[in-house]
């Protein structure tokens, strides 16, 4: 809610400082922002979604839905910077007159604002554990990015039209199309690691360490076959094999397992376990076992 509100009021400011200052690369930023409500709510949405408790059909959960709200995002901020480069580049083409310095003191305004809301939203997805969160944070930060290259552009253009020098009053839509060239970079890094996401992605072996120390603090647990932890959204759904003493009744194996699983269950980031029991022991059979859920 803080991004949407911030957004609206930045796109309405840069809107009109644009059209009475003069300044296409203005324009093309308050276009960005507008976009970026869109994207706001795209991900406000999937958080939303993602906080829906299990159900039938979703066993799992709905944490995917922060990494769809994220596809969405970044669909969006493709679509826009098409749309600037195609604007800044029929520029070149047409008349030009220099900004005023209104467009300055907007693009100023832009930064800091912009600066701020991606400090306060790049740390609340990491506390939450958000990549839906993180990537509209780094929507913010490339608005920074793009403001400061407008910034740099209409001074320029400013200057060329009070100095004479003609081949200046083309920084404006230069920076226009700098700022499209940003957004399209973002748009394709933020897509890939999304969609890379949604493919049920697993955690990295480095990364799955912290939880198979877990497991090893349990005294009747033999051996870790084989662990994988898998993305939804801002938890993981943990798949353990774990081996103990072959000649332990039905029901220690059971109680072994179900310690496991809470053990597990404990560390923040985890929604839910799956164990599979295996008897130990060179000789055995690693892939048959029990299965405790």
């Amino acid at each position: 809610m803080v991004g949407i509100v911030g957004n609206i009021l930045l796109a309405i400011v840069k809107w009109i400082a644009g059209i009475y200052g003069n300044s296409r690369a203005l324009i093309a930023d308050a276009v960005h922002s507008a976009s970026d409500v869109a994207g706001s709510l795209a991900v406000f949405i999937g958080l939303r979604a993602a906080k829906q408790p299990p159900d039938r059909d979703h066993p799992y959960g709905h944490g995917k839905a922060e990494s769809i709200a994220a596809i969405i995002v970044a669909v969006l901020l493709f679509l826009v910077g098409v749309e600037i480069g195609k604007s800044s580049i029929e520029s070149f083409f047409e008349p030009i007159e220099p900004p005023n310095l209104i467009a300055i003191y907007a693009v100023v305004l832009s930064i800091i604002v912009k600066e701020s809301m991606f400090q306060y939203k790049y740390r609340l997805g990491k506390k939450l554990n958000s990549d839906a969160l993180i990537v509209n944070a780094y929507e913010h930060r490339s608005d920074v990015f793009s403001s400061v290259a407008v910034l740099v552009g209409i001074a320029a253009s400013i200057l060329g039209g009070k100095y004479g020098l003609e081949w200046l009053v083309y920084g404006d839509p230069v920076a226009g199309l700098f700022v499209a060239l940003l957004v399209l970079r973002m748009a394709w890094k933020l897509g890939a690691e999304s969609i890379h996401n949604t493919l049920d992605h697993v955690l990295h072996e480095e990364d799955t360490v912290p939880f198979k120390k877990v497991v090893q603090n349990v005294d009747e647990v033999k051996e870790i076959n084989e662990l994988h932890a898998r993305e939804h959204g801002h938890y993981v759904i943990i798949d353990i094999k774990i081996s103990v003493d072959p000649y332990m009744t039905v029901e220690d194996g059971h109680r072994v397992g179900k310690k496991v699983k809470k053990k597990l269950l404990e560390q923040p980031n985890v929604n839910d376990v799956f164990v599979h029991i295996n008897p130990y022991g060179p000789e055995a059979d690693q892939k048959d076992g029990v299965n405790l859920d």
